[in-house]
């Protein structure tokens, strides 16, 4: 079965319950959709499918059958839609509420507020009548219910009382157009406060250049960015930004990739040197040879990653929705139940204010929106830093961590080894050195590379290697110009010298391997990897947040203290083969609980997949960053402290949501149920709740509900 996916932006969603019945119509009447998540901050659903049963179009077609639509690029923006209609219910309202006051123009002026109300009720409202139809027939009820409910109670109590004047005294056309408005003033400030949380991804999609400058056939010409292919020759001068992904065949400069990685410094780059689509060349003249263009680019990875994360549900919002799912029928239970309280105890007049008022107040927008609108701007600041979450899981899980797991080389270290020291027992070193690379061509462990490297600036000439054979976590073997060589880390040595010289090397903190050749142990070559700039002060900040770091490497067990003492790790497990490092991982997680792990290779793949959450330094390997729940791209591992607090961050942001759209409800209903009628030293506003004033409220918790996010822009890590 072939699995793709889609993102569709849907419309005509008004709260969680319309989420709820998007989700349910894809996953239990749509055969073919394998997974549907649908975002209401973003307004997006991220559906996976399966091409062979179904097709984008039917997809579409069966969001349509539910009531929704799907928007295009030519829509008009929702918060656009909201600010017309408000300004025309604007427009209409404030006569009809001068009107109201104006008892003595009389009947004629309740014929007039009658047609004052008719466009605020049935252009303006119709939303609310549409969203009604949508939601009842797909057997849910959602906020449009309640507002087309509870205003049309007031509208056509008055209609009635207007056509039949003993029926009762007063009209409340006034009631349920200001009711219309300021729901629709809300849902304006909510959309452009919405809009904002998005910021991030917006400024993302906003990097990459329109045009590249690209050699082909030796003419110079300038080509839109979606005609560049891999291979392309591209010339970058100095101020504009490098195009794609690619790397580095002629002139060297100065990149300001902070846009990217979130790193300020700019980073000096020369020939051979990747570079990254979207960065900024600052200094020289430079020519590159793409490698990635479109969707594969690290910028498209990055905006991907991130919208998949903004568009997951966090196991937090679960309850919200559970909630948000019986509240509205509950609600309209306890509305009528108002009614009739009212009408025993009062008259019919004051238990349908009060209905009104109850039925007004009780929009579970604040809920719908507490979780989703937080997990944005949380995973858009932590992009905006270089720090990508996968899904909103990962940003929910990574505070409760209490270990983090850290991999050794290229995560603590750079990751970069070079030649520190050969010796030989009583073998021509150079000629050594010569087969020892030239097996090692084979090789891609950056040890070998470091051997190549070091082999190639001494002049030596290599050979090509047969019948390679890589070791896991052992070494290498081949042959070499008939010459068996083998180089690894568990051969036995039978020199006093190669002893000696072993264990010096070791309490240098060098990685030592043993080098034999036609079974033969004739020598040893070190090799430094120098610890990374920061990593002493991000395990100190690691140590700050109250968590357990464990070094877990396959390096000895004296380099590896050597580095631990270095950067401040009291905990090391060395020389752990990388089928081990799962085992090692579990065992932590039956000892402390839940276990964090740091690493950037392919070997540390399934140790990531095994921890709770898994951050890939960016500068690793694509394997390990597409296996990672967050990838680090600054390759900097102070940034791990950073996601961290990130996460407590929009933890603590959707707890405040949470509680204040809870507590809002469970303590305004019941003053619009009358509760605090009997205490006459209140206000009578109060004591009655005006539904006018119940929808300002209900507008105001949306609202402050979105702003309480957006405080997280401004967080501080």
């Amino acid at each position: 079965m072939s699995e793709q996916q889609i993102t569709l932006s849907i419309t005509g969603m008004t709260c969680v319950n319309c989420v709820r019945s998007v989700e349910r119509r894809l996953l239990k009447k749509t055969p073919g959709v394998i997974a549907a998540s649908v975002n209401f901050a973003t307004e997006k659903a991220n559906i996976t499918y399966a091409s062979e049963q179904i097709t984008p179009d039917e997809i579409i077609s069966a969001i349509k059958k539910a009531g929704f639509g799907v928007a295009h690029k030519d829509v008009v923006p929702t918060a656009t839609k909201h600010a017309h209609k408000f300004w025309i219910a604007v427009l209409f309202t404030l006569p009809l509420m001068l009107l109201s006051m104006s008892p003595e123009l009389g009947r004629y002026g309740d014929w007039l507020m009658l047609l004052m109300s008719l466009p605020v009720q049935f252009y303006v409202g119709w939303d609310f009548y549409v969203g009604s139809w949508k939601s009842l027939k797909n057997g849910t009820a959602n906020m449009d219910v309640l507002v087309a409910l509870g205003t049309s109670v007031a509208f056509f109590y008055s209609l009635t009382v207007l056509l039949f004047p003993t029926w009762g005294e007063h009209l409340y056309f006034e009631t349920a157009a200001m009711i219309i408005t300021l729901i629709k003033l809300g849902k304006w400030l909510e959309s452009r406060a919405k809009s904002q949380t998005g910021a991030a991804i917006k400024k993302l999609m906003g990097l990459t250049p329109k045009t590249a400058k690209v050699i082909r056939d030796g003419v110079e010409s300038d080509i839109l960015i979606d005609a560049v292919i891999v291979g392309d020759i591209i010339i970058v001068r100095p101020g504009e930004k490098i195009p794609v992904d690619g790397f580095i065949i002629k002139g060297q400069s100065t990149v300001d990739e902070s846009m990217i990685t979130g790193e300020s410094l700019a980073v000096q780059k020369q020939i051979n040197d990747t570079v990254i689509g979207a960065t900024l060349n600052k200094q020289g003249l430079l020519k590159i040879k793409a490698t990635k263009v479109g969707k594969n680019t690290t910028l498209a990875h990055i905006i991907r990653l991130v919208q998949e994360a903004q568009g997951s549900h966090a196991p937090i919002q679960h309850l919200a929705d559970k909630v948000a799912s019986v509240f509205v029928p509950i609600l309209i239970g306890l509305a009528f139940f108002t009614l009739f309280a009212w009408w025993i105890g009062t008259d019919f007049t004051t238990g349908m204010i009060r209905m009104v008022a109850v039925l007004v107040i009780a929009c579970p927008c604040a809920l719908g929106l507490a979780t989703p609108t937080a997990i944005i701007v949380g995973s858009g600041k932590g992009a905006e830093h270089g720090i990508l979450f996968k899904n909103s899981d990962a940003l929910e899980q990574a505070h409760k961590l209490k270990v983090i797991v850290l991999d050794k080389t290229g995560t603590i270290t750079t990751g970069k080894p070079t030649i520190t020291d050969l010796i030989v027992t009583d073998y021509n070193q150079t000629k050594m050195l010569r087969l020892a690379a030239s097996a090692e061509r084979g090789s891609e462990h950056p040890l070998g590379e470091a051997i190549v490297k070091y082999a190639l600036k001494q002049k030596i000439s290599l050979s090509e290697p047969q019948d390679f054979q890589a070791i896991s976590g052992e070494g290498i073997a081949a042959t070499v110009d008939k010459h068996s060589v083998v180089l690894g880390n568990k051969q036995t040595l039978d020199s006093p010298l190669l002893i000696s010289e072993l264990k010096r090397l070791q309490s240098e903190a060098k990685t030592v391997i043993r080098v034999s050749i036609n079974h033969q142990m004739v020598g040893l070559i070190a090799v430094a990897d120098t610890v990374k700039q920061g990593s002493a002060e991000a395990v100190t900040a690691l140590h700050r947040l109250g968590l357990k770091v464990v070094m877990l490497t396959g390096d000895n067990q004296a380099t590896a203290d050597a580095i631990a003492q270095e950067v401040g790790i009291q905990h090391v497990v060395a020389s752990v083969l990388p089928k081990d490092k799962c085992t090692q991982i579990k065992r932590l997680q039956e000892e402390y609980g839940l276990v964090g792990m740091v690493g950037d290779g392919i070997n540390d793949a399934p140790a990531l997949a095994q921890s709770d959450v898994s951050m890939a330094i960016g500068t690793g390997t694509d394997i390990a960053m597409e296996t990672a729940d967050v990838t680090l791209m600054r390759g900097d591992l102070r940034t791990v402290s950073q996601a961290i607090n990130i996460s407590k961050a929009t933890l603590r942001t959707i707890k405040q949501n949470l509680f204040w759209a809870f507590a809002y409800n469970m303590t305004l209903i019941p003053i619009a149920m009358g509760i605090l009628y009997p205490f006459t030293d209140l206000p009578m506003m109060i004591r009655t709740l005006h539904p006018s004033l119940a929808a300002a409220a209900m507008a105001l918790s949306s609202v402050s509900v979105v702003m309480n996010s957006l405080r997280l822009k401004n967080h501080r890590l």
